[in-house]
């Protein structure tokens, strides 16, 4: 595929750390004031108010996202290029996610990120792995993708309608059988997930850099460990026989509750034992490949 083309070659590369690096998430409550927020793409931005202030943190670098959460409602907002100060606030787009809905935005709809999907639930966070597990797909970017988009993606920014090319929302996942009990415990956390649950294409970026929070407390040789892991140990995944709807992100029953696998479950995400913490890997078992987009045909990624 082009827009993974030098998989042979290329490294994950953790786009996080300590400051200035990922993700920062603010944490408010009802007592937090709300602004209106004036967008670029308004057609497809949620009107808000939104929970932004002076307090906030916002993402280094040019896309200036913001991600807040409201513990008391459970809503997820998140701003792309956001500016302003005091009451007076504009953004390229916004989304509200309420956390307790699998409701997907319209199709056609951007958010805060290209493919339409909420940011934070796809980031690494040092709380995760240090609880010892990590139990969502990961986000990531590459440079060229098609104009197009796979469930649960909602949008597209593709460069050209080429069908090499990933669309938006394409999943990737850490081959089972790629050896991961020479790294420490903390990165195993990782990569476990990597193997379980894989990374999902968000936006556009750097290839193959996947997203975590930014946190003082991640560690350089945890970061460092990551940045070993080739590109060409992962395979493209069709995740389409778990879609309940193609508005929801709500999914199949992915693991049995008695002996056998359910009739309606694909080969897949049931072999990895999430308690293991050593030793050669458990196997995970390929997605089943038969699809209509050619760039997700059974290939080497190299």
């Amino acid at each position: 595929m082009a827009g993974v083309h030098r998989a042979a070659t290329t490294h994950l590369h953790p786009d996080f750390g300590g400051p200035p690096y990922g993700f920062p998430y603010n944490v408010v409550d009802n007592t937090h004031p709300t602004y209106s927020v004036t967008f670029l793409y308004a057609s497809e931005s949620d009107a808000g108010p939104y929970p932004v202030g002076a307090d906030t943190s916002f993402e280094n670098g040019s896309d200036r996202h913001a991600l807040i959460i409201n513990r008391d409602t459970c809503t997820l907002y998140e701003l792309y290029n956001v500016s302003g100060s005091g009451s007076s606030w504009s953004a390229g787009s916004g989304a509200i996610f309420p956390l307790g809905s699998n409701a997907l935005r319209p199709s056609g709809w951007t958010s805060a990120d290209a493919a339409g999907l909420p940011i934070f639930p796809g980031l690494v966070r040092w709380d995760e792995v240090q609880a010892g597990a990590i139990n969502h797909a990961i986000r990531f970017t590459v440079q060229q993708t098609d104009q197009s988009f796979l469930w649960p993606a909602r949008h597209q920014a593709g460069s050209a309608a080429n069908p090499a090319l990933p669309p938006m929302g394409a999943r990737f996942r850490l081959k089972g059988s790629y050896d991961i009990s020479h790294f420490s415990a903390q990165t195993r956390v990782i990569l476990l997930a990597m193997q379980h649950y894989g990374l999902i294409l968000a936006d556009n970026g750097s290839n193959w850099f996947f997203s975590g929070t930014e946190d003082a407390a991640w560690p350089d040789s945890l970061l460092s460990e990551l940045k070993t892991v080739p590109a060409s140990q992962f395979e493209a995944v069709d995740e389409s026989t778990l879609m309940l709807s193609a508005n929801s992100a709500a999914v199949k029953p992915a693991c049995p509750t008695t002996g056998g696998r359910a009739s309606n479950v694909p080969p897949l995400v049931c072999a990895v034992n999430r308690t293991s913490r050593g030793g050669a890997p458990p196997r995970v078992p390929a997605l089943p490949t038969s699809n209509p987009y050619r760039w997700l045909v059974a290939r080497r990624l190299g």
